[in-house]
């Protein structure tokens, strides 16, 4: 479990080992973090009117008997075109699943743990583009020949923003930003010394 230090080129200088914390750490974190993280992004707009919602059916639509047809109390029933649905969605469900704070964290750092044993983490001194091209963020993303990378930074400025803003297979976040899904939907992490370090110090 080590990441890869790079140079502002891009290009492997060293390693740093993880610590040995790390080894001991649950992946059923991780999946619990995924689980809560996704199910609070659902928008819960879907919503159907049950038959107490539909307006209407204040007058038994025929009689009791006599008519050869099934009994119908309200033309709100769900058998009715126009009526009520029945186990419809409804905008009102709660999906948030709670997770605590050391689950939070022990699913950031098994992230890391699983991208640094793929060889995947790397670690540099500053990831900001001063120029602000998109070019020349391309540039340190193609170097790393990878297929998607998370670029982590403490607090990038809006030149550095601008730069990646526009790549398809990038992602620029900040330390306070920084999530176990975020590590793990990226192919690669691009992570500053400095926020790499304030993890690695937790726990």
């Amino acid at each position: 479990m080590k990441a890869l230090v790079l140079d502002s080129q891009m290009k492997k200088t060293s390693e740093i080992a993880l610590p040995e914390r790390y080894k001991e750490i649950n992946e059923h974190n991780l999946y619990l973090y995924v689980k809560s993280y996704l199910a609070s992004l659902r928008a819960n707009s879907a919503h159907a009117k049950t038959r107490g919602d539909v307006s209407g059916g204040g007058k038994k639509p025929w009689a009791q008997k006599g008519g050869g047809r099934a009994r119908a109390g309200s033309i709100t029933s769900p058998v009715f075109v126009g009526g009520g649905v029945s186990h419809g969605p409804s905008n009102n469900k709660n999906y948030n699943l709670k997770i605590n704070k050391k689950q939070k964290r022990l699913a950031l750092e098994f992230a890391l743990k699983q991208k640094a044993e793929a060889g995947k983490l790397y670690v540099v001194d500053s990831v900001a583009i001063a120029s602000g091209k998109t070019k020349d963020a391309f540039k340190a993303f193609k170097s790393l020949n990878e297929r998607s990378t998370l670029f982590v930074s403490q607090m990038s400025d809006e030149p550095t923003f601008l730069a990646y803003r526009n790549l398809r297979s990038c992602y620029l976040a900040d330390s306070n930003e920084l999530n176990a899904y975020l590590v793990a939907a990226f192919r690669s992490v691009v992570i500053e010394k400095a926020v790499f370090d304030e993890i690695v110090k937790e726990g």
